[in-house]
């Protein structure tokens, strides 16, 4: 079955969707990030997205809260994986140009923003 890939255009640069399968509770969604050199997504959480990120290139900066509530900053080159849970408060900065691998839950439209460099805060709306 051909799947097709969507591009979707961001401030910071744009995700490849290449992956995905129907259904909130069961579904996936595969995807590239690309982040432009100096651009971050905004601080954000899910309330159910669960997904792990993977640096296929570049040098990225993860923001991640930890169990005690305390935002970390890890320098991430490639090769290196994150698991980001639900609930837990994180941001992405590119240091280089970045490509980022996603895996994750099909909860696409399940971004709470907390802060933005683009104007974006809130939530997504479906």
């Amino acid at each position: 079955m051909e799947v097709k890939t969507r591009r979707v255009e961001k401030p910071w640069g744009h995700e490849l969707i290449w992956a995905g399968a129907p259904g909130q509770s069961t579904g996936y969604v595969g995807k590239m990030i690309h982040i432009k050199a100096g651009h971050a997504l905004s601080l954000q959480y899910h309330k159910i997205k669960d997904e792990t990120v993977h640096v296929h290139a570049g040098v990225l900066l993860l923001e991640l809260e930890d169990d005690e509530g305390v935002m970390q900053t890890m320098r991430l080159s490639p090769g290196e994986s994150r698991w980001i849970r639900p609930g837990k408060r994180h941001r992405m900065t590119a240091e280089t140009d970045c490509d980022v691998l996603e895996a994750s839950t099909n909860h696409l439209d399940d971004v709470v923003r907390l802060e933005d460099r683009y104007g974006r805060q809130g939530t997504s709306k479906p």
